[in-house]
């Protein structure tokens, strides 16, 4: 068995996926190709992910790295699985980019990588990479499925799974942690859950959460608007008491998939609902910084060890390869799963997973709300894909005007004037358009 990891200069990253490979007994025997386009990257994830091979695994795997675009085929070659996690123009210069010329038109994001004129451009200078590296796939290694970790989720995925033919499924921790969250922050018991969850990628639904057969809703609504700290999360209590529903996300990303909290009429709302604007840029600061120190833990330590984590990918791969039938969220073509979206949005559904492969399950109709609230955000994402599969400028447009953050604070003019402006200033990270 082979996994082709791309982007594996994301050090941390791929020590989390890799490592869980490593450290699962039935498939850590697997052949690792390693590929970015960062030399001095990928040399790090080599090294770390060797000293992990051989503390916990016995050397029995065999890593191969390969670095920049020439070797990304000879990487791919007759890979079985292929996990995706690149950013394409990094935060230098993009995500600036992304952030800085939305400002100045009074426009401002906390996340951008998924919604919004931030996710939007993320998307039109991620998608020809996809595009490419699907072509190379067909070639060498048809039959691999691609994990995609990349954000943005649903646009991608989306993409990748109407106009390629790679078997492609998008993964997102925020389903795992979603029901465990919630119960956290109103302190109640997090064992013995069974949940239900729903929606698109990042605005997937709570839709059931009981112990023991007993609906925890009611007592988890009535501890919510019990709180009276400040606390992290309040956009998305204020989403379950208006729209009746917890979502899968963070406040922070939510708060700018609606229209309702990043207003320059309303100031105060930023501060009540505790909203970090630029949140984003943030954390890539500190996490370059971090990763100045995390470097010699992670790349020369000789006894550096993994626990496997919670992250889908590992278990994907054991269930698939040992038929060992495995429960996931996953996000996939829509196809009548949900039966109040579109077709054609990518969808985050309940997925069994074995040797078959990846099979979605039915939903059925989401509460009205809920499904109104994701079809706001689909119809970007699909002027998105279709911005980049056409080359049309007009569907650029279109997305972010029919993105509702974005149409609440901008006139139509503004909004095509700003999308002109991110159109130059990316400059060859972005295709031409016409």
């Amino acid at each position: 068995m082979k996994i082709t990891f791309i982007g594996a200069g994301s050090t941390v990253f791929a020590k989390n996926v890799l490592g869980d490979v490593l450290a699962t007994a039935d498939i850590s025997d697997a052949e690792i190709a390693l590929y970015d386009i960062d030399a001095q990257r990928l040399d790090e994830s080599y090294k770390m992910l060797t000293n992990i091979n051989a503390n916990i695994n016995q050397n029995r795997a065999r890593i191969h790295q390969y670095a920049g675009v020439e070797l990304r085929r000879e990487a791919l070659k007759q890979a079985d699985f292929v996990i995706n996690a690149i950013q394409v123009g990094g935060y230098q210069p993009s995500t600036v980019i992304d952030f800085d010329i939305p400002k100045k038109y009074g426009l401002r994001q906390t996340i951008a990588d998924t919604l919004g004129v931030g996710g939007l451009f993320r998307a039109l200078r991620t998608l020809p990479v996809m595009f490419d590296l699907a072509r190379d796939m067909e070639e060498v290694c048809p039959n691999a499925w691609l994990l995609n970790y990349t954000n943005p989720m649903a646009s991608l995925t989306g993409a990748m799974l109407r106009y390629t033919s790679i078997k492609t499924v998008g993964l997102c921790h925020s389903v795992q942690v979603c029901a465990e969250t919630l119960l956290k922050s109103v302190d109640m018991p997090t064992d013995n859950v069974v949940f239900n969850i729903a929606g698109i990628n990042h605005m997937a639904w709570l839709l059931d959460i009981r112990r023991n057969g007993e609906d925890l809703y009611p007592e988890i609504r009535r501890r919510s608007l019990a709180l009276t700290e400040q606390h992290d999360d309040r956009v998305r209590h204020e989403i379950m008491h208006k729209f009746g529903y917890y979502v899968t996300e963070s406040s922070e990303h939510n708060a700018e998939y609606m229209p309702y909290w990043i207003k320059r009429n309303y100031p105060e709302l930023i501060q009540q609902f505790n909203i970090p604007l630029d949140e984003y840029p943030r954390r890539c600061i500190e996490q370059i910084e971090r990763w100045h120190m995390q470097r010699e833990q992670l790349t020369h330590n000789e006894n550096l060890t993994h626990t496997r984590s919670l992250e889908y990918a590992s278990y994907i791969i054991e269930s698939m390869m040992l038929d060992k039938p495995y429960k996931i969220g996953g996000n996939v073509l829509n196809n009548g799963l949900i039966t109040n979206l579109p077709r054609e949005a990518c969808v985050e559904v309940p997925c069994l997973v074995d040797a078959q492969g990846i099979t979605p399950c039915y939903v059925g109709d989401l509460p009205p709300q809920c499904a109104a609230l994701n079809r706001t955000n689909i119809n970007t994402q699909l002027l998105t894909i279709e911005a980049a599969v056409t080359g049309k400028k007009e569907h650029i447009y279109h997305a972010a005007l029919l993105d509702p953050h974005t149409s609440a604070e901008l006139s139509i003019d503004d909004t095509i004037r700003l999308c002109d402006e991110l159109i130059a200033a990316h400059g060859d990270w972005l295709p031409s358009y016409h």
